[in-house]
């Protein structure tokens, strides 16, 4: 029997076991007063064990060079959907905040108090954004200062510069006696209007990301072209010595022009917003 299969079943049993908890860690977590851990805990082990698993599987089907290629690949595949996913939740984030300033502004223009209407809002918000509100909630009820603790909740939220306006309108409406429904109200147009210029921004780099993309994607179909005319591309990049050198230097640059590329289109999005 060939010994790169042994190595690989030892490689995977390696790595399942590194994604499976400890048995002290199990029964920690079994017990109900501690809680479901953050997703992100959770998620660890799985990130850790995807990479391995994925060399693995490029080692079995591809040789030494695919196990190194295809683990790196589902390592930057893994940063990306991660990048992606908190890039989601803190949009979902700000355009809940958003509503939860029109909420708050409605509701104190209804007659309600401060710490009611606080507490209205923080049913419509999101994360840390929603524990700002409702912290805010409890100092008005209790007689503390909002304003301070909107802007202690403020760096942990993903809309940190919403809940300094938002306390900075507590602050200059409770000194000067002025409405603190028209301040907010005024402040929700304002986020709506900055909200409708980066979905424009972003409207107008989708073609520049596809473009990224497609080019990105390129390589793969020079070589499916290879192989449709008779050559042998996957061959030479994975077996000669000159051809893993130019599959792991093209792989690099390849990726060096990714990164480079979403600076730029990163870039371009902060200065139009």
């Amino acid at each position: 029997m060939s010994p790169v299969l042994p190595a690989a079943l030892a490689g995977v049993a390696v790595a399942l076991a590194g994604a499976l908890p400890a048995a002290a860690t199990l029964r920690l977590r079994a017990l109900p007063a501690l809680g479901p851990l953050p997703a992100a805990q959770r998620a660890a082990p799985w990130r850790r064990t995807v990479p391995v698993a994925a060399g693995v599987g490029g080692l079995l089907l591809l040789g030494p060079a695919g196990a190194g290629l295809t683990a790196l690949a589902a390592f930057a595949a893994l940063r990306v959907l991660a990048a992606r996913s908190a890039a989601a939740v803190r949009t979902q984030e700000r355009r809940r905040a958003v509503e939860a300033c029109a909420v708050l502004a409605a509701e104190l223009r209804a007659g309600r108090t401060p710490a009611q209407a606080l507490g209205a809002s923080s049913e419509v918000a999101v994360g840390a954004c929603r524990q700002a509100l409702l912290t805010a909630a409890r100092a008005a009820h209790w007689g503390g200062d909002v304003a301070a603790a909107l802007l202690a909740a403020a760096t942990a939220s993903a809309v940190p510069e919403v809940l300094r306006a938002l306390a900075a309108c507590w602050q200059v409406c409770d000194r000067s006696g002025s409405g603190l429904a028209a301040a907010i109200d005024r402040l929700a147009d304002g986020l709506r209007a900055r909200q409708a210029q980066e979905l424009a921004i972003s409207a107008a780099l989708g073609g520049p990301r596809a473009s990224a993309g497609l080019l990105a994607m390129l390589p793969l179909a020079g070589m499916a072209l290879a192989a449709g005319l008779g050559a042998h591309p996957v061959h030479v990049l994975l077996h000669t010595p000159l051809g893993v050198g130019c599959l792991f230097a093209g792989a690099a640059l390849d990726a060096l022009g990714l990164w480079w590329t979403t600076r730029l289109v990163s870039s371009a999005s902060r200065v139009g917003g």
